[in-house]
């Protein structure tokens, strides 16, 4: 059975069919919006592959300026949903499943200080339903931040709850 096409009108649908060329999403996206993510700025996007320029807003630092490590897989599981569905133009085929995080590891290098940063994320492996995707933040061309995070493709038909 294949899964119901999209809700044109739910809010994170719109939130990345009404995008402005190189925006990841527009505004909508609860966790997009917190981390104001309309204002990044795509540089390559392709099958499996994102890479950003990212900003820090205020509300998400620490006293010392910094991203607070807590705030970091917020970034991680956004960036890494997209990267899964990266380089799919429609969107029936990018929203045709939910993807579903479960698993996810940070180390931690370099504190994260903006105003801008760079986001690699790659999709390193798609078995069936599981996508394993890796993803990297860079300051000034140094390593500050890297995630793995396992994704589980579940159709959005599903109710909440069922593996």
């Amino acid at each position: 059975m294949d899964s119901p096409k999209p809700d044109a009108e739910a809010p994170f649908v719109r939130a990345w069919a009404n995008r402005e060329p190189g925006q990841l999403v527009g505004r909508g996206h609860p966790a997009g919006d917190f981390l104001e993510a309309y204002r990044w700025q795509v540089l390559e996007d392709g099958p499996g592959l994102l890479r950003i320029s990212a900003h820090l807003p205020e509300h998400v630092k620490n006293p010392r300026g910094q991203l607070f490590g807590g705030f970091t897989p917020t970034y991680v599981d956004l960036v890494a949903i997209f990267t899964v569905r990266a380089g799919e133009t429609e969107v029936e085929k990018r929203f045709r499943t939910w993807l579903a995080t479960t698993n996810m590891r940070i180390d931690y290098f370099e504190p994260v200080v903006g105003p801008h940063f760079t986001i690699e994320s790659r999709l390193v492996k798609k078995r069936g339903r599981t996508n394993f995707v890796e993803t990297r933040f860079l300051t000034e061309g140094e390593l500050a931040v890297f995630a793995v995070t396992t994704m589980r493709e579940v159709p959005v038909d599903r109710p909440l709850g069922d593996g």
